[in-house]
């Protein structure tokens, strides 16, 4: 069976070093097919047959019976040659505190190998090391000042560290980042953009379209990605500035259509004012090997909780974990005749449930394998979708499924894989939903529950602040 891209190894996380320089110049990958080519074929129906198994990959759906392939995905850039796709319209949760991100562009100086403590970072051990490997780095330099996108954690500890050789993004563009080693020594990573890369795309629509509007959100992307890009901007919409609906503000998109080894993927969103530039708002998918990766901020919160517990594409919650009463047993009143109160009986009620009407949509919440499709008792019709991690979800009371999905199918994370019911044992059409680790079951409502899923770790840090410098708008000077 093939892995899902979210299981894919990072082609980068390979080609680090700690002592000395390893310029690693990325080859190149398929180009990125013309908006009339790429979009249809995303936008095929969700689930293919058997037979159409390269256009299921793209679609969401990767089935059971492919062979297993782990070639690492070419991660080649150059944002200055995405593809752009012009518009043709006429008109932040999991907050980790003691982890942030800083990004900008350094005005140049005679003491540019002194730039991590030019930043704020106190760490004698890193600024040294940054000073020997760099010195060619600032050899290459152009333009006026240095981009840069540092990440530092609780007490200023540093993260991480992705710099670029000036603001011009080009052939001979260069990204390193430096993070720290388990060993307590630093590694740095360097790249080059190529000018052959064109997997990604670039993509702007107008914010209110994105807002209110889906069905032309849908004549640019595929249907599982509409349903990621709405849960993406319900989370960094700033709604304190809410008149931004009805501005001319854009919502600008780096997009990858993906292949058959590969999902289609939306890796940044930001929220820009066209007419000053200013970024209001993004995000940035960080890709992880062990756990399914995740939506982080420009600020380094992760927005991943909620995509964890987004199901229903409309949703009201009608009860949480708790107690809910399971029967009511009447008991004969006693011989002199007094009456006596029924005894309750009570259950612990594990899960989440969602009030809907019958036949609404259900998503997979995360990208994952089916290993349960079918009736279960109580739950009624069910699915279990395993997740890297030992993680697992399920989708209970269904009144149907997806008519070709099947046990052993990898799904991407907005797929649709069944619909609202009243199925076992339900007092009324909702779905059940649950998140379980290792065989737990975890609240994902409870403020306390903080999960690998929705946390910066060591080892992701660098991915995001490269992702920022690389995908992001330019930093004004």
């Amino acid at each position: 069976m093939k892995k899902i891209a979210g299981q894919l190894p990072y082609l980068l996380r390979n080609v680090i070093s700690v002592v000395g320089l390893s310029l690693i110049v990325l080859s190149s990958s398929a180009q990125a097919q013309p908006a009339s080519q790429t979009s249809p074929a995303s936008k095929t129906p969700q689930i293919k047959q058997k037979a159409a198994s390269t256009s299921a990959k793209q679609a969401g759906i990767q089935l059971k019976d492919n062979s297993l392939n782990r070639s690492s995905k070419s991660m080649n850039l150059n944002p200055e040659l995405f593809k752009r796709i012009e518009s043709t319209y006429n008109n932040e949760s999991g907050a980790n505190l003691d982890y942030r991100v800083q990004r900008g562009c350094l005005r140049r100086s005679f003491n540019e190998e002194n730039l991590p403590a030019s930043l704020g970072v106190d760490n004698r051990e890193f600024n040294e090391f940054f000073k020997s490997q760099t010195k060619g780095f600032f050899n290459r330099m152009r333009g006026n000042c240095i981009p840069y996108a540092l990440a530092l954690g609780n007490r200023n500890r540093f993260e991480s560290l992705s710099i670029m050789n000036g603001p011009i993004q080009d052939v001979k563009t260069e990204i390193w980042t430096f993070t720290p080693s388990a060993a307590g020594n630093f590694l740095v990573q360097q790249d080059y953009l190529r000018d052959e890369s064109k997997r990604f795309t670039e993509i702007q629509l107008p914010l209110s379209a994105v807002l209110y509007d889906p069905k032309k959100v849908g004549d640019k992307l595929p249907v599982e990605l509409v349903w990621e890009l709405n849960s993406i901007i319900k989370q960094i919409y700033p709604e304190e500035n809410n008149a931004l609906e009805n501005t001319n503000s854009i919502v600008r998109l780096i997009v990858d259509f993906g292949d058959k080894e590969r999902w289609a993927q939306i890796w940044a969103v930001e929220i820009i004012e066209p007419s000053s530039s200013e970024v209001f708002a993004s995000a940035f998918w960080v890709e992880r090997s062990d756990i399914p990766g995740g939506f982080y901020t420009s600020s380094g919160e992760s927005i991943e909780r909620t995509f964890w517990t987004n199901p229903l594409s409309y949703r009201r919650i009608s009860r949480g974990v708790g107690s809910v009463r399971a029967s009511s047993k009447k008991v004969a009143p006693p011989k002199n005749g007094s009456a006596t109160a029924p005894k309750q009986r009570y259950r612990t009620h594990m899960g989440i449930d969602y009030s809907a009407p019958i036949g609404t949509p259900i998503f997979s919440v995360a990208t994952g394998k089916v290993v349960h499709l079918g009736y279960s008792g109580a739950f009624g019709n069910l699915i279990i979708l395993e997740h890297p991690g030992n993680y697992r979800t399920y989708y209970a009371h269904l009144s149907g499924y997806n008519a070709e999905l099947e046990v052993g199918n990898e799904v991407r994370r907005g797929l649709e894989i069944g619909y609202v019911g009243s199925t076992g044992r339900s007092t009324g059409p909702h779905l059940h939903f649950e998140l379980r680790k290792d065989g737990v079951y975890v609240d994902p409502y409870a403020v306390k529950t903080q999960l690998d899923l929705w946390n910066m770790r060591d080892s992701d840090s660098g991915l995001l602040t490269r992702e920022i410098l690389l995908l992001g708008s330019p930093p004004m000077n």
